[in-house]
């Protein structure tokens, strides 16, 4: 059983088209623009009552030789246009300078053996390592880069075996969620002949030879990266048998649409069931390991609130949830008598939002967010309080995997302009230790970073970090990039990106707004921002614009926002609703089509965060009103726009962005160039080859400084 606790978020980081084809328009320093001919297609949708025209409906099938032609064209266009902006290539090559520098994982113990991943600066994927002691022998484990000569096979997923001999892990081609699960013998470094395939969102949960996973069923040819997956099933795999021979554990067929978890604790006594069918709310069932013929015990049969069992001791079940607790607590079940009125809360809510724990050398070390940043709490094994972690800073804390076992783990701090520093964590004297710092040649005293508490339009005050160099002028003139992302109780906190200095070092401004809909305040700060109440996250990140626009940190002129996956809906809504505030608008992988957005892959999941079109006539009415494919309005003039998506995203479908920039292209008549980059062989996001990504950032970079009128210098 895995004891750092991770919040699962599926959802949970980053066009030229007209009906005549002789659409050309001028853009800053005269480069044209002519966008190919999307055909439309006689095709509505009816919702209660109400016919909602469906013109590029035929944009959803992905494998069809019309829609990989035009991808073609698209890109063509979009790529003249990027390879003439001046400074493009330039931005590249900082890229590539800033980016090449040693990167580190901290170190996780299993066995008798550290394991740990490494990158030299420029590798596309890292590599994976162990050794037997913190100074011996580096021994290479895994290397995806020899997977796929442009480096886009990454690993997904790895879990070493308890006894530390075995290393199940899951590869994912081109970017897509699906997985297919491979065993590697440790000690001798054989590649064992298992193959299991099919597997997507699946962990690898370790029982003696063997391990349990969930797949579903083959999909249709042709609807592998489109189709909707149902059917999930639980299967245990014996180590050097064929797929076809795995046993069932657990199927629901009377509920398809719901998804599976599975883990083993640590003290091999309980098989633990999560069943879900959102990203909010998960039942549980566990299973005595030493009752194989025993049927489940559901200790919760609903989806309201989130599960996750962190450890079981002596038949005490603890578990880490939201129940009666909106920030989150601790609570021990009696594993004699699970009913619900028999529950104890062992460490109870409290201010801050409690992110993650983790049961490790007879210590339960809680990671606390408060206003969006890290505080670690210590408690004892019988929920006391002991002390705070002694490394106090304002960023970004994770780490603290192991065992109750363990005398020490490591953990990573990070913030806007610190890359990852691993620190040695002796638990009981409460000591941290440098163990490794970045060699990156950046100083973080040449920045600053500031939160500020803004009000949104109805009053509630919501917090943004501003990260800027020191002593630059507040005059309404710096290049300025708004991020947000506004859902499915997803937090985004100070961490480093190494791209984001690139903006930094020209005197830029990054922002990031927690605004509603996520996690930064809890469950109640996530459910202000979904359903019917999802203009609330709109109407925040509007308020963060006007703010720094008010506040001379920048101008509508100089500046832009980003967002992906559900923060590209958010950057679309935006951009629609007040496009009068941004020069550029970059939404990546998002969900551009609020009607038909859970007919796709696992789309449906969303539909805690968003309703669905067919559920009621007043939800339909309310996402027919935002949905960014169906209110591009003609006679705006909107922000320069360049959409980013993958071609092998099977989990925001590629089809959301074709839609949106063919209705915004063929609607939108002014003088802003509004693109489409269709990254081929990509996906959603994880796993990006680092040269993919360092083109894709060099791309957007160039495209906002450009339709900002701003030269970077170098």
């Amino acid at each position: 059983m895995k004891k750092n606790l991770k919040l699962w978020s599926v959802i949970g980081s980053i066009l030229l088209l007209s009906s005549c084809g002789e659409n050309k328009k001028t853009t800053k320093m005269e480069i044209e623009v002519t966008y190919p001919e999307t055909k439309k297609v006689e095709i509505t949708h009816k919702y209660f009552g109400t016919e909602v025209p469906d013109p590029y409906n035929w944009l959803e099938n992905d494998n069809s030789e019309e829609t990989m032609e035009w991808v073609k064209q698209q890109n063509s266009v979009t790529f003249d246009y990027l390879s003439k902006i001046p400074f493009r290539s330039q931005i590249e090559k900082r890229l590539l300078e800033i980016w090449d520098y040693p990167k580190e994982s901290a170190p996780t113990k299993k066995g008798n053996r550290y394991f740990y991943f490494k990158n030299n600066g420029l590798q596309n994927q890292s590599v994976l390592y162990c050794k037997e002691s913190l100074d011996g022998e580096e021994i290479e484990l895994l290397d995806p880069n020899k997977l796929a000569e442009d480096g886009t096979i990454a690993l997904s997923t790895m879990e070493i075996s308890d006894d530390g001999k075995y290393l199940g892990y899951s590869i994912s081609k081109a970017g897509s969620d699906w997985q297919e699960i491979f065993v590697k013998n440790i000690e001798t470094l054989e590649d064992l002949p298992d193959n299991l395939k099919w597997v997507k969102f699946s962990g690898i949960a370790w029982l003696n030879d063997g391990f349990y996973y969930c797949r579903y069923p083959e999909p249709k040819k042709g609807s592998e990266l489109s189709g909707e997956n149902l059917n999930n099933k639980v299967y245990y795999h014996k180590i050097g048998t064929s797929q076809n021979d795995d046993i069932l554990v657990y199927e629901d067929p009377a509920n398809p649409e719901v998804g599976y978890s599975v883990e083993v604790t640590e003290s091999k006594n309980y098989i633990v069931l999560t069943p879900s069918q959102s990203t909010s709310g998960n039942a549980l069932y566990i299973k005595k390991i030493s009752e194989p013929n025993s049927d489940f015990i559901k200790i919760v049969d609903n989806f309201d609130k989130d599960y996750s069992v962190i450890d079981e001791i002596g038949n005490q079940l603890y578990v880490y949830t939201n129940y009666n607790a909106p920030r989150y607590s601790i609570i021990k079940i009696d594993l004699n008598n699970p009913a619900i009125k028999e529950w104890k809360v062992f460490i109870p809510e409290e201010e801050g939002v409690l992110k993650g724990i983790s049961h490790v050398g007879h210590r339960f070390i809680a990671n606390y967010m408060k206003d969006a940043h890290s505080v670690i709490k210590i408690f004892d094994e019988n929920g006391k309080y002991i002390h705070n972690l002694d490394m106090d800073m304002i960023g970004t804390i994770s780490g603290f995997s192991g065992s109750a076992e363990d005398d020490k783990t490591f953990y990573t701090v990070t913030s806007f302009t610190t890359p990852a520093t691993i620190y040695e964590y002796d638990i009981a004297n409460n000591k941290s230790t440098l163990y490794k710092s970045s060699e990156i040649k950046i100083n973080p005293d040449d920045y600053v970073t500031e939160q500020i508490f803004y009000q949104s339009k109805d009053g509630t005050k919501v917090p943004m970090f501003i990260v800027h160099k020191k002593g630059i002028k507040m005059d309404g003139n710096n290049p300025t990039l708004l991020y947000g992302y506004g859902g499915f109780n997803v937090t985004y906190t100070p961490s480093f990106s190494v791209s984001r200095m690139l903006l930094l070092e020209q005197g830029g401004i990054y922002v990031l707004a927690n605004i509603r809909g996520g996690g930064e305040y809890g469950e109640d700060w996530h459910k202000a921002g979904t359903k019917l109440q999802k203009q609330n996250v709109f109407d925040d990140f509007i308020a963060a614009a006007e703010y720094l626009i008010k506040n001379k940190y920048t101008s509508p002129e100089k500046l832009a926002i980003q967002g992906g996956s559900n923060g590209g809906l958010l950057v679309g809504a935006v951009a629609n609703q007040r496009p009068d505030l941004f020069a550029v608008a970059l939404p990546a992988v998002g969900v551009m089509d609020m009607l038909r957005y859970h007919l796709f892959t696992i789309g449906r999941y969303w539909a805690t965060d968003y309703g669905t079109s067919n559920e009621s006539e007043e939800m339909f009415k309310y996402l027919y009103a935002y949905s960014p494919i169906h209110n591009i309005k003609p006679n705006v003039e909107y922000p320069a726009i360049l959409v980013t998506t993958g071609d092998h995203d099977d989990r925001v479908v590629p089809a959301h962005s074709f839609k949106y920039i063919a209705e915004l292209q063929n609607t939108y008549k002014g003088k802003n160039p509004v693109l489409i980059r269709i990254e081929t062989q990509a996906g959603h996001g994880a796993g990006k080859p680092t040269m993919k990504a360092i083109e894709e950032i060099a791309d957007t970079y160039a495209f906002m400084f450009y339709n900002m009128n701003f030269t970077p210098k170098y």
